[in-house]
Formats: structure tokens, C-alpha cells, sequence
């Protein structure tokens, strides 16, 4: 009963915090470690001990399971210089300084000191991404970040496990050697091994809940034979995560897809949030054991606090060094007349600059929480280790001290630098591309293996649901997701139609005129269809005005004047600014507006009923046309179907 208890009561203190935080601002795992220091002092709060084993073998490889299935291989591929620069260098760096200071700061041999520094050295996965994605990073950036936080737990454990063996004996350079190549080709291959074995079975599976229950074993068959032969069972889990996350459109249904990234976000949830709470419900007896030892209070601090400075200014002076180094920054970002011109500008993964590459440097340099790896690592030295209990308050002092100090100060760090977020506007602009691109292949297949007995109403209306649903994303980029566009009001009807549906189906249901099976069948086809409407509408409400054009490579967008300012009508300063082919037919019924780039001519889009602008460019062989919307500049070719 009591473990039962407590499990309830961390699910509910976990969700009662992400409620707090969503609506005013914050850290959660800040606030999660506050209420947990606070409770373990609380008389009527019984002591939790957290056991090493659990979070390293029960509860790590999950939380980087799903950590790893919704990072991008592809992303983390085309970055792993950097990652490798500071999921490696930057953890033995760390390691090594921290234990020179610690063995100078306590009577404990420089090994000793050198664990300590291998179970503070890694930032946690967890924290620094969900920081780093609520203020808005640029995408490269926080492709870093992920990929050093999954990686970075494989080379401290290795450290740590080497520095607890030199504690015992002697260690000779060639044993770390031979341990850190074991530990990353092993687990390398253990990871592509399941995720292969795993992705057969997945292609003979057609039941989402068996799929997800693979997908739930995946993690511990991954880590538990890794660890057994000597291997990185971390390094094993991240790599069959990020393999079958990548795989996962070809070897699952839609069905598992939805069900597994529904149930993981579960997870990952509740996992997350309770080891933060466990981490601050530790306090009580880590400060108590600490404190009782023959230090003194005096010295206790100042290792704690050095550790914890070391820590901080080590991945500072390491980053600014590193990064340079690795192409993650360049010299300077292009300005505004260099860019122009065609130099090529920092890029933060979303294709504009970054700014001054000290801004890239200052705020990865600062991505440096610590979280539930540290703790448990901490926990994991030996009773006999020498000063055990000053070495994991320092532990906990660099996960508090970082959420806390580094946690808090980052967001406004990165509003002051003014690094570019993700914008909506460009993201709208590169989903109506993408739709664009899958809607021709989708025709193309259409024609392919259509029958002659096929009927010509049911091809029509495929091609009708293509046409529509491609519209609606280019409306997208109108007038910053107008209300009054025809995509929005037909999600707001069928939307109003839906709950007449459902109303109507609950009546029969309570009439019990129909099999609950069959009502149930019927509920879930509502309920996808919503959830695909609601979906849509909040895109639409994120998505904002176009505010920089996306780089065209085809020959018409290169040759095609640049947009001006302002649209000005054919007729002059004194025309009315509308869709001339509508004007000339006494109608309004334009939606957006489009200028030819050739003649200066103005059409209605394709989402408006008279589709004059394609109309002129398939007449008049202009290929380029500019939105010709309030603070759009984008560009569209329509021979070669490029944007810019």
C-alpha cells in the first residue's frame, strides 16, 4: 500500500507542476527538485531511498528511449562532429579538471576525485532540451544539445566504472583504451543488432498493442545484453532508438506510429517528472549523512561549491573552444548586404543567421543542467569510496545548483542574445511545399494503378481530398492563419458537424439501439477525425506572417527580379489593389493575392475559385509569382515547382 501511495501521489504532484508551469512560466524540473527538497524535510514524509539499480537499469534506458526515438538520425548525423566533441571531449575534460580539485580539496586519491567528476560531468537530457525547445532555439542548436545528452551517458559511465577500478588497483592507459572501445563499439553494435531484429519482427506485426509492447521491450533488450558482455548498454539503447525512430515509417502502420508515440509521451512524462521529485526527496539524508562526517561544515561547502564552478566554467571555456572547431559557428554571421550577395551565414538549422558566433558559443556553453544520470551515479559509489558522503552532496549540489542557476537564467539569456527561433510563418511556408511534393507523387501513384473499371467520381474525389488539403496549407501563409480562409471554415464546420455526430451516437447508445462494439468502432472514427481537425487548427494558430523567404535553387527564382516592398496594381498607384481577372468579371471572390514577377500582373491563388494567377503563368509562360500579402515575400515557381 504504501509503495502504491507514493507512486500515486509523485503522479499527481508530477502533473499538478506541469499545470502550474504551463500556465505561469517556469522549470519544471526546477520546481519538481524544490518540492522534493522541501517535502524530505516535511516530518510526515517518510525517507526515499533511491536504489542506483533502479534508475540505471529501470528507469534510464526508457526515458532515453524515447528521447532517442523523436531525435532525427539524419539531424544528429550531419552534427556529430560537434556531438562527439562534447558528449566525449567535454565529459573527460570535465572529469579530469574536477578530479584534480577534489583531490586537492579532500584526502582522497586523484581517482576518487576523478568518479566525482565522471557523475557531474553529464548534462541531462531531459532538462537541457525541454529549456532549450520552450525558448525557441535555433533547430541546429538544439539537435546539439539532444544529441550530446544521449551520448553523453555512455563516456561517463565508462569513466566512472574505469575510476572505481583504479581506485581498487592500478589501471594502465591501454585498459581505458581498450574499456572506452569496447564500451562504444560494443554497445554500437548491440543497438544495430536489436534494432534490425526488432524491425523485423515489427513488419509482421498488425496489432498496434503488440507493436507497443515490442516498443516497451526494446530499450531493456538493447541495454541488459550490452551491459552483460562489458559493452555501453546507454549507447546500445540510444542507438536502437534512434534507429527504429527513423525506420518506424516503413516498418509500422500508422495505427502503431500514433499508439507508440502517444504511450512513450506517457511515459516519458511521468518517468521524467518522478525522478526530478526523487532527486529533491534524496536532500534530507544526503545532507544529514554529509554533514555528520569529521570535514566540518566549511569545507563541505567549498567543495560543493567548487565542484560545482568547476563544472559550469569547464563546459564554458571547453564550448568556446570546441565549437569554433567544429564548424558548429563560424567567424561572424553574414549581414544584411553580405547575405544579399550570396555569402554563406551561420546557420542554426533553420537556414538564416545565427548572429555573432560567441551568441551560438555563450548559450550552448550555458545548456548545462544536470539531472537524474548524475544522481544516480552518485549513488552508485561504493560504501567503501573515501568521503562517499561529501562526494554525493556535491552531486546533488551540481543538479540543484545548475537547474537552479543555469535553469532559470537561460531563457532570458537567450531573449538578450537574440538568437532565432524556429518561425512559424517559414515552417507554414515549407509545410505547403512538402504537401506539395507528396500530393504530385500521390497523383503519379493514382494514375499508375487506377483500373478501367474504377469509377471516375471516386478518382475525382481522391483527387478533389489531395487539391483540398494542399490549399489549406498554402491559406496557411495568408494574412497570418486568417479566420475567414476557406481551410478554416471547413474545419470549423465539420468541427460543429462532429459534435452533432457524436451527441447523436450517445443517444443511441443510451437507447441501447446498437451492439457498444459497433458504437465504439463508430466513436473512434469520429474521434481520429477530430483529433486531425484539432491538430490542424492549433498548426494554424502557431503559424504566423512570413517573415524571412526560404532559398530557391531553380534557374526561374534565381533570374526573377527580388519582391518589392510593396504590390503595386498594373493599373497604377491609383488602382485598386485586388485580383485583376476577378475585377474584370465584377468579383470579389478572391482569397490571397499573387503578382507575376514578369509583368507585374495580379491573380488570386489557387485556394480562390477562379485560380487566376495559375491561369496567367500557364498562359503568359511566366514562370515566378510573389505572395502579394502583408508581409510575405515569398516566391513560387511554377515550372519547376520551387519555392523562395
Amino acid at each position: 500500500m504504501e509503495t502504491a501511495l507514493l507512486l500515486v501521489v509523485v503522479a499527481a504532484v508530477v502533473g499538478g507542476v506541469e499545470l502550474l508551469v504551463r500556465r505561469t512560466g517556469g522549470s519544471a524540473p526546477l520546481v519538481l527538485v524544490l518540492v522534493g527538497v522541501v517535502a524530505s524535510y516535511l516530518p510526515f514524509v517518510p525517507p526515499v531511498v533511491l536504489d542506483p539499480e533502479l534508475v540505471l537499469v529501470g528507469l534510464l534506458p526508457p526515458l532515453l528511449y524515447a528521447s532517442a526515438l523523436r531525435t532525427s538520425l539524419v539531424d544528429v548525423r550531419s552534427n556529430l562532429r560537434p556531438i562527439a566533441l562534447l558528449s566525449v571531449g567535454l565529459v573527460a575534460v570535465t572529469a579530469l579538471v574536477v578530479g584534480l580539485v577534489v583531490a586537492a580539496l579532500l584526502p582522497v586519491p586523484l581517482a576518487v576525485g576523478i568518479a566525482l567528476g565522471a557523475v557531474v560531468a553529464p548534462p541531462d537530457a531531459v532538462a537541457a532540451t525541454a529549456v532549450a525547445r520552450r525558448v525557441g532555439l535555433p533547430r541546429r542548436v538544439v539537435t546539439v544539445l539532444e544529441g550530446e545528452s544521449l551520448l553523453n551517458d555512455a563516456t561517463a559511465l565508462v569513466l566512472l566504472r574505469t575510476a572505481l577500478v583504479a581506485v581498487a588497483g592500478a589501471v594502465s592507459a591501454a585498459e581505458v583504451g581498450a574499456r572506452f572501445l569496447l564500451a562504444a563499439g560494443g554497445g554500437v553494435l548491440v543497438g544495430v543488432v536489436v534494432a534490425a531484429l526488432a524491425g523485423r519482427l515489427r513488419r509482421r506485426l498488425d496489432d498496434e498493442v503488440l507493436d507497443t509492447t515490442l516498443s516497451f521491450a526494446a530499450p531493456f533488450v538493447a541495454y541488459l545484453p550490452a551491459e552483460e558482455v562489458g559493452a555501453s548498454g546507454v549507447l546500445a539503447v540510444v542507438v536502437t532508438g534512434l534507429l527504429l525512430g527513423h525506420r518506424s515509417p516503413v516498418q509500422q502502420a500508422a495505427r502503431s506510429r500514433i499508439a507508440e508515440r502517444l504511450n512513450w509521451r506517457t511515459v516519458q512524462f511521468l518517468l521524467e517528472g518522478g525522478v526530478f521529485l526523487l532527486i529533491g526527496l534524496q536532500a534530507s539524508d544526503v545532507v544529514g549523512g554529509a554533514l555528520a562526517g569529521d570535514l566540518g561544515l566549511g569545507r563541505t561547502l567549498l567543495v560543493c561549491g567548487a565542484v560545482l564552478a568547476v563544472v559550469v566554467l569547464v563546459r564554458l571555456a571547453y564550448v568556446a573552444v570546441a565549437l569554433p572547431l567544429a564548424g558548429l559557428v563560424g567567424r561572424r554571421a553574414a549581414r544584411g548586404s553580405e547575405a544579399e550577395g550570396g555569402a554563406a551565414p551561420d546557420v542554426g538549422g533553420d537556414g538564416r543567421a545565427d548572429g555573432p558566433s560567441w551568441r551560438v558559443v555563450a548559450v550552448i556553453g550555458w545548456a548545462g543542467m544536470r539531472g537524474v544520470v548524475t544522481l544516480a551515479a552518485a549513488a552508485s559509489l561504493p560504501a567503501s569510496t573515501p568521503q562517499r558522503e561529501v562526494l554525493v552532496l556535491a552531486a546533488l549540489v551540481v543538479v540543484g545548483g545548475t537547474l537552479l542557476l543555469q535553469g532559470t537564467t537561460l531563457p532570458p539569456l537567450v531573449r538578450a542574445l537574440a538568437l532565432p527561433a524556429p518561425d512559424p510563418g517559414e515552417d507554414a511556408l515549407v509545410h505547403a511545399a512538402v504537401l506539395d511534393r507528396t500530393r504530385r507523387a500521390a497523383e503519379q501513384r493514382l494514375e499508375q494503378v487506377r483500373r478501367e473499371e474504377d469509377p471516375d467520381d471516386v478518382v475525382d474525389g481522391l483527387r478533389e481530398r489531395l487539391r483540398r488539403r494542399g490549399d489549406v496549407a498554402w491559406e496557411r501563409l495568408g494574412r497570418g492563419g486568417d479566420h475567414r480562409s476557406p481551410g478554416r471554415a471547413w474545419a470549423r464546420l465539420r468541427l460543429e458537424m462532429l459534435d452533432a455526430e457524436r451527441a447523436e451516437l450517445l443517444a443511441v447508445r443510451d437507447e441501447g439501439r446498437a451492439p457498444d462494439e459497433v458504437l465504439r468502432q463508430v466513436l473512434a472514427e469520429l474521434d481520429v477525425e477530430e483529433s486531425l481537425l484539432d491538430a490542424a487548427v492549433a498548426r494554424d494558430d502557431r503559424a504566423g506572417a512570413l517573415r524571412a523567404p526560404v532559398a530557391g535553387s531553380c534557374r526561374h527564382l534565381r533570374d526573377a527580379p527580388a519582391p518589392a516592398e510593396d504590390v503595386v496594381p498594373a493599373g497604377g498607384e491609383g488602382g485598386e489593389l485586388g485580383c485583376e481577372g476577378c475585377l474584370a468579371l465584377g468579383e470579389r471572390r478572391w482569397e490571397h493575392l499573387r503578382q507575376c514577377l514578369a509583368c507585374g500582373y495580379v491573380g488570386c491563388c489557387d485556394s480562390s475559385p477562379h485560380q487566376h494567377a495559375q491561369a496567367h503563368a500557364r498562359h503568359e509562360h511566366h514562370p515566378v509569382i510573389r505572395s502579394a500579402e502583408p508581409g510575405e515575400a515569398w516566391r513560387w515557381c511554377y515550372v519547376d515547382r520551387e519555392l523562395g
